[in-house]
């Protein structure tokens, strides 16, 4: 068991991670031949195909631990690296997504650092007519993510159509963002995630180191006072609280963004997130019900395994 895990993380930090045989050997604690020798191995198994096979035995229970804990409907849980957590999440999300979606199907797409990386993986690999839909305002970082993706894309990749909620992420008040809500193009988008297959989205942090509050979308005062109401984490930018009871702030009357509530009783959403900071933000999104299908990353998963909310 122990061997096959070994193998497992070996060839998913050589090939999908693109680390060196000695940065392997550093993180695992192993010499760089037996690196060496597991590659090969993997080779011979046929665990090296065009994908590699994610059957690896301790990363299937702790899988199906974390169904069994929060009444999840699937769970992807890649390797853990000493860096760069997001880029890593991203890929798993993107294969995940890949292999899990129909062609000719509408995927809606939230909101974040995470979200974009994955967009811009899946888009590199992606054989299947899909169309992408956002489900909040103030996108204008997935077009640049489709170009980016477009340009490097292999022969066999299909570029999706996207459909952006032409919106800012926040009005500059609450009857402002009723006029936009309001507003044909806006409405005609959000009646189209109610179509889709599946919703992707991010899971955030309350924290100045999150999206809206990184690149000022958010101010900070808006900071202080969600955390001062006990906010611990939000998904499309939906705050709430460690018995994931989403908050009556003063915030969310600006949001131009589907209802979290509304996201939650559609169809399946797909939480992409992972990190020591957001251990607390993502479990209170999985008993909150607001998560379906969890992709995360191995040190997240366990900790999330033993974690009691305080």
């Amino acid at each position: 068991m122990y061997e096959d895990n070994l193998l497992y993380k070996v060839t998913w930090f050589y090939y999908a991670d693109n680390m060196t045989q000695q940065e392997i050997a550093d993180h695992l604690g192993i010499s760089r031949m037996r690196v060496v020798k597991l590659l090969n191995q993997a080779k011979n198994d046929g665990i090296i195909k065009f994908k590699m096979d994610p059957d690896a035995k301790a990363r299937i229970d702790l899988e199906q631990s974390l169904i069994n804990q929060f009444n999840l409907k699937d769970v992807f849980v890649v390797p853990s690296t000493p860096d760069n957590v997001n880029e890593n999440i991203a890929k798993g999300a993107a294969q995940y997504i890949e292999e899990n979606v129909e062609a000719n199907t509408y995927i809606n797409i939230g909101y974040g650092d995470t979200i974009s990386r994955t967009i811009n993986h899946l888009i590199y690999s992606l054989e299947k007519p899909i169309s992408l839909v956002t489900l909040s305002g103030g996108v204008a970082h997935y077009t640049s993510a489709i170009v980016a993706g477009t340009r490097k894309r292999s022969s066999t990749s299909i570029t999706p159509d996207i459909h952006i909620l032409p919106a800012p992420l926040f009005a500059s008040s609450e009857q402002v963002a009723e006029v936009f809500l309001n507003e044909k193009s806006v409405k005609n988008v959000l009646d189209m995630t109610n179509l889709s297959h599946m919703s992707v989205v991010g899971i955030g942090s309350v924290s100045n180191t999150a999206t809206i509050f990184k690149y000022g979308i958010a101010n900070p005062d808006d900071l202080i006072l969600l955390q001062m109401q006990g906010a611990v984490g939000d998904i499309l930018s939906q705050f709430y609280d460690k018995n994931g009871k989403i908050l009556d702030s003063s915030v969310h009357k600006k949001l131009i963004s589907i209802k979290l509530d509304t996201l939650r009783s559609s169809h399946k959403t797909i939480g992409v997130a992972g990190g020591k900071e957001k251990i607390q933000a993502i479990y209170s999104a999985l008993i909150g019900n607001y998560i379906d299908v969890l992709i995360t990353d191995e040190d997240t998963a366990e900790s999330l395994i033993t974690f009691k909310n305080s």
